[in-house]
């Protein structure tokens, strides 16, 4: 039994299982990262893969962001100060606050935005 779940989470730390990747993928206006929207009534649960040499750039929104690091290691920066999130550490961005990230490894990660359109699904071509 035991090896059969260290098989199941090795399959798992360098992506995210199909369960996750079957959801819609997001249109993402930046390089190196993917992004999988579960999407609610009035808010959005994306799911991002991003590459070690990703950035997001400093930008804000009007409502509040929860997030989680499932995975991997980044520097994210809220109002000017600059934090380390690793595996199994949550922030919140609250609205209004400019904010950035540069990972530091391939990194996962889950974000509740308070907003029901942040991400759009890719169109398929």
């Amino acid at each position: 039994m035991v090896k059969h779940l260290d098989n199941i989470k090795s399959q798992h730390t360098s992506g995210y299982p199909e369960v996750i990747t079957s959801l819609p993928e997001a249109e993402m206006p930046f390089e190196g990262v993917k992004a999988w929207i579960l999407q609610a009534d009035a808010r959005q649960l994306v799911f991002f893969e991003f590459e070690d040499y990703a950035k997001v750039p400093e930008h804000s929104h009007g409502y509040p962001q929860w997030g989680m690091v499932i995975d991997g290691k980044m520097e994210l920066t809220i109002n000017s100060k600059p934090r380390i999130c690793e595996k199994g550490g949550e922030y919140v961005i609250p609205a209004g606050a400019k904010h950035s990230a540069t990972f530091l490894s391939r990194t996962r990660v889950m974000d509740l935005f308070s907003e029901k359109n942040r991400y759009k699904p890719k169109t398929i071509k």
